[in-house]
């Protein structure tokens, strides 16, 4: 359609200011940029490749109680942010809190305070708190896995149908049974698809979290990094790989036998 001209003068003025933002941000990155060390780039890549081709494969059988660390902190992470999110949730969606001006902003506060810090810097902060080790991984997993449950988990419970609590109050039900019969069984497929979902992506931010310390195959993956041992480097980030789309494989078909 034709525009006015006036929406021709702001169509134009839109995309000054776009192009003017674009320079802008492209003067300031290449005033911090070394340029050297970008040219530099292939040649130093190609380098790396050379020295990790090929993987050190008998290295393999000193990692696989690392990787099953991992997994089990990705694992008991999940579950543990599954028990806190799952209550947060409830208190947070509208049609369940008991409280939509006190309780309701806490719960909301929690979930947003979870999702707002990076489980590696979760890890960051427990390693300090608790020392090196897998129990920093799990809590750096449910920290960080409590806000994204609990989100979705209580847009889910926002988004049921109203008609069947109804039904249930109807009969004369308490709260307790309404929650049990009219809204836990509307939710309990979005549920079990968010849970799997979040621990397929725990399992690939369980494998970076040795690397400050919170145990599992990061601790291998950085002190094959500070000694230089190119090959054990890509035989762990092959391991790391197969792990993840064998969790991937996994969830899909766990995410499509629940739902």
């Amino acid at each position: 359609m034709r525009r006015t001209r006036a929406g021709d003068l702001v169509a134009w003025l839109g995309w000054l200011i776009g192009v003017a933002l674009t320079v802008l941000c492209f003067q300031f990155i290449s005033d911090r940029t070394i340029w050297g060390f970008v040219w530099d780039a292939p040649a130093q890549a190609a380098d790396l490749l050379e020295r990790s081709v090929p993987p050190r494969w008998s290295y393999a059988h000193e990692l696989w109680r690392a990787m099953w660390d991992t997994l089990n902190i990705a694992t008991l992470g999940t579950v543990l942010a599954i028990a806190t999110a799952v209550p947060v949730a409830f208190l947070a969606a509208y049609n369940t809190t008991p409280s939509a001006l006190l309780v309701r902003p806490v719960a909301l506060f929690v979930i947003v305070a979870s999702r707002s810090v990076n489980s590696l810097i979760w890890a960051l902060i427990l390693v300090i708190i608790f020392g090196p080790g897998m129990l920093a991984g799990i809590l750096a997993i449910a920290l960080r896995s409590i806000g994204f449950i609990g989100k979705l988990l209580y847009e889910a419970i926002e988004e049921i149908d109203p008609t069947q609590v109804e039904a249930v109050t109807a009969t004369g039900a308490g709260r307790a049974q309404v929650l049990a019969w009219g809204i836990v069984p509307q939710v309990m497929p979005a549920f079990a698809g968010i849970s799997v979902f979040r621990w397929d992506i725990n399992i690939r931010e369980a494998t970076v979290l040795g690397l400050v310390g919170a145990g599992g195959i990061g601790m291998q993956l950085q002190a094959s990094i500070n000694t230089l041992a190119w090959p054990q480097v890509s035989m762990i980030l092959i391991l790391i790989l197969g792990t993840v789309v064998v969790s991937e494989w996994l969830s899909a078909r766990v995410r499509h036998a629940i739902i």
